[in-house]
């Protein structure tokens, strides 16, 4: 069992209540249940969502995940009086998330207005052995004197996205005098969607039902005797038509024949169950640090917790959205991040859930194929943000500016297409580390030769050389521009994979081939200039600059836009995020260390940092230059993006990107793991905060338990085939276990 890890909330503030609701999320992937808290407060936004169910609310808008009715509300009367922490006084109060086995715990202590004290102890967990599966528990002890309780609980489909109902009631049941039952189905796209739930009290009570108003509700009454604790304990599932087999075709029957195999078993038990998954997932995927500073091992086995929580591992069909199913921002879209953040976790941990990321792609190539088509272009072009069908569902408009009454236009679906790259970057990553032929013959090919023959249509000639023009790169702050180094540098590795992938497995395509040897020959490549800069693009360096100090500070706000519109900041050497930067991170052998040195330092300069997935990104350039500081002072910064005080930065859900790029810093900075080669390279170079970092690895078919200190490696081959293995320039044949020592680039 691991060391407990918690994450603290321990008072309450109407502030943070929204921060809270997203950074205490449980999820399986499957579903997740934001973390508000039982008893409503006007402020705060519940959610349950469960992956795949998208749904428009009219033909002129883009897919969104539904947020669906919920379950884990509460509503408390104590001898008529509502048990509020507005209202009242809060003499105690604490809540948990026990990340070892994903459990909620909320303790309070409180004296009502007639006086009387009583003891709260509120838990929830969603199951991970069983997918569809949620439980809370509630104590109630009265400490003063005997006291009549009132609760009421159920199923309430007056949940919104933010106002935008897409839910139609199909039918609400009582079954037994106990199960209750909703049924609903999304307007537009047609899913059903079944929740069943029943509560089991430890006192006689009096209860009744009753529906209204969206609403299907159970009211228990209970005397409570002092210091005599009453337990409620409700369960509760969801079924969808998009679940596999016959739970699919029935989500209503599958939802009441899980309740009744439940019913044997207490909330304790269940959640004994779902702990013991739990475990195991840290046994495989655990980072663990030796750090002077406690935050950072609570900040990695955060970020492990949310990843394994969002990814729907159990179906091919859908992807990670930049918010995982921690609440709605971006709408429950799946973007780059899902590929460059979030599989590499997965890939080298548990390579058959990257596989199925990858799967989710080569699933809607055809809709790829399609927008490509009506963009003018021949191959895939896959959409920037997507959904369940994978079409293109990135708003045409931003935001209505409230003084000029215009509304920005969103470019990305029309020129952020290094996203086509991406994908591509990541399947042969994915080869290099399973060899998968099979998938790599059928699935693999097939997206490498659309995406490849994409950007072979997407170059413009200009005296005799290939330029790729209009884009937008990662940095969203530069649009409209042409041959930016990052967009460039990865269409030519995709082709370049893509005619290598093609000779391995005899495709016959002939003018593919040739195409794509003139292609390679002809685009053009950023180089270093004289001061060993890499262009961003063609005129990036040309512009003027700015001091950017205050937008620094207040980095994440975007309040450089309130000082400067989107066309002036675009004439002006200003980065939202990691450009250059990750075009070293992804390829860190593709220019002599001194030019990643100058570069790291001349683009973090022009950097505002204002999107999430760029601190960890620099850090990990920091880290391989040996610039131990900023390594770890970016790597920190970045854990605080959901984990920090801001009570805002979080409120429409967690960055899921962010946290799949704090598990990258230790893997790909501080041990400094790359691929050269098809082969492992190892190169640690840890912070001086760290005196060990040990994580699992999945290599080629073999397990792998991998130790740094300040003085030595340390290689366990687990499981599988040897292994050759690069570390500090040296070539080894891992067969067992093997210690190197001294480990080079430790603190003079």
């Amino acid at each position: 069992m691991m060391k407990e890890q918690v994450l603290y909330d321990k008072k309450f503030d109407v502030h943070y209540l929204n921060k809270y609701g997203s950074l205490m999320t449980l999820g399986n992937g499957y579903l997740g249940v934001r973390g508000a808290l039982e008893e409503d407060y006007s402020e705060q936004n519940r959610g349950l969502y469960v992956a795949g169910i998208y749904n428009k609310a009219n033909e002129n808008e883009t897919s969104e995940l539904v947020n669906l009715p919920d379950l884990t509300g509460i509503k408390m009367e104590i001898d008529g009086e509502l048990f509020s922490l507005m209202d009242g006084e809060i003499l105690s109060y604490e809540r948990r998330l026990h990340l070892a086995m994903g459990e909620i715990q909320r303790e309070i202590l409180w004296r009502s207005n007639s006086g009387a004290r009583f003891k709260f102890l509120f838990q929830r967990f969603t199951a991970k052995h069983d997918l569809h599966l949620l439980a809370t528990k509630l104590t109630v002890t009265s400490l003063d004197r005997s006291a009549t309780l009132k609760i009421v609980t159920g199923i309430d489909a007056q949940q919104t996205n933010f106002g935008t109902q897409h839910l139609s009631v199909e039918n609400v049941r009582v079954f037994n005098e106990e199960v209750m039952q909703g049924v609903y189905k999304t307007t537009e796209s047609g899913h059903t969607i079944a929740l069943t739930t029943a509560c089991k009290c430890s006192l006689t009570s009096d209860v009744s039902f009753a529906a209204k108003n969206r609403r299907l509700l159970t009211t228990i009454k209970v005397d409570l005797s002092e210091n005599i604790p009453f337990t409620l304990e409700k369960f509760g599932n969801v079924y969808t038509s998009l679940d596999q087999g016959q739970a699919g075709k029935d989500p209503a029957t599958a939802g009441l024949k899980a309740l009744k195999a439940h019913a044997p078993y207490g909330y304790d038990a269940l959640l004994e169950k779902s702990a013991l998954e739990w475990e195991k997932t840290w046994q495989q995927k655990r980072v663990k640090v030796t750090s002077k500073n406690e935050f950072d091992q609570l900040a990695l086995d955060y970020a492990v917790f949310q990843i394994e929580g969002m990814t729907p591992a159990h179906d091919e069909r859908f992807s990670v959205g930049a918010k995982g199913l921690t609440g709605e921002g971006y709408k429950g879209h799946v973007f780059w991040d899902a590929e460059m953040f979030i599989l590499p976790f997965h890939l080298f941990t548990e390579p058959e859930t990257a596989k199925k990321l990858l799967r989710y792609r080569y699933l809607n190539l055809q809709q790829a194929i399609a927008k490509a088509e009506r963009n003018g272009y021949e191959g895939a072009l896959f959409p920037w943000e997507s959904a369940l069908s994978g079409k293109e569902e990135t708003p045409e408009f931003a935001a209505i500016n409230i003084r000029t009454g215009t509304r920005q236009k969103v470019a990305s679906a029309e020129a952020e297409h290094h996203i086509v790259a991406d994908i591509a970057f990541s399947l042969v990553q994915y080869y290099e580390n399973t060899l998968d032929e099979e998938f790599m013959k059928k699935e693999g090919l097939a997206l490498l030769k659309e995406t490849g023959r994409f950007w072979i249509s997407r170059a413009t000639e200009e005296n005799g050389q290939l330029s790729i023009k209009n884009v937008i790169g990662p940095d969203e702050y530069t649009e409209h521009i042409d041959n930016n180094a990052y967009t460039n540098y990865m269409a030519y590795y995709n082709v370049k994979t893509a005619l290598y992938f093609m000779e391995k497995y005899d495709d016959t395509d002939e003018l593919l081939k040739m195409r794509g040897q003139d292609f390679l020959s002809r685009l053009y490549l950023p180089k270093p200039n004289a001061n060993k800069i890499i262009p961003q693009d063609d005129t990036f360096l040309s512009k003027p600059e700015i001091d950017l100090s205050r937008y620094k500070v207040n980095q994440g706000s975007q309040g450089i836009l309130l000082d400067y519109s989107r066309d002036e900041v675009n004439e002006m050497q200003i980065l939202k995020q990691a450009d250059v930067v990750m075009l070293l991170y992804l390829f860190p052998e593709l220019f002599p260390s001194g030019v990643v040195s100058e570069n790291l330092y001349y683009y973090e300069a022009h950097t505002i940092h204002d999107s999430s997935l760029s601190k960890a990104i620099h850090s990990i350039v920091a880290a391989r230059c040996g610039e131990h500081d900023a390594a770890y002072r970016f790597f920190q910064e970045a854990c605080l993006i959901d984990l920090g005080p801001n009570p805002y930065s979080s409120d429409e859900g967690l960055h899921a990107a962010s946290l799949g790029a704090i598990w990258l810093v230790t893997v790909f900075g501080f041990a400094n793991i790359s691929i050269k080669n098809s082969r492992l390279t190892l190169n640690p170079t840890l912070p001086y905060n760290w005196s060990e970092l040990a994580f699992p690895l999945h290599w080629q078919g073999a397990t792998l338990n991998i130790k740094v200190t300040k003085e030595h490696i340390i290689l366990t081959k687990v499981s599988g085939p040897e292994v050759m293995i690069e570390i500090s320039g040296f070539e080894y044949v891992l067969s067992d276990r093997m210690e190197i020592a001294p480990l080079i680039r430790s603190k003079p």
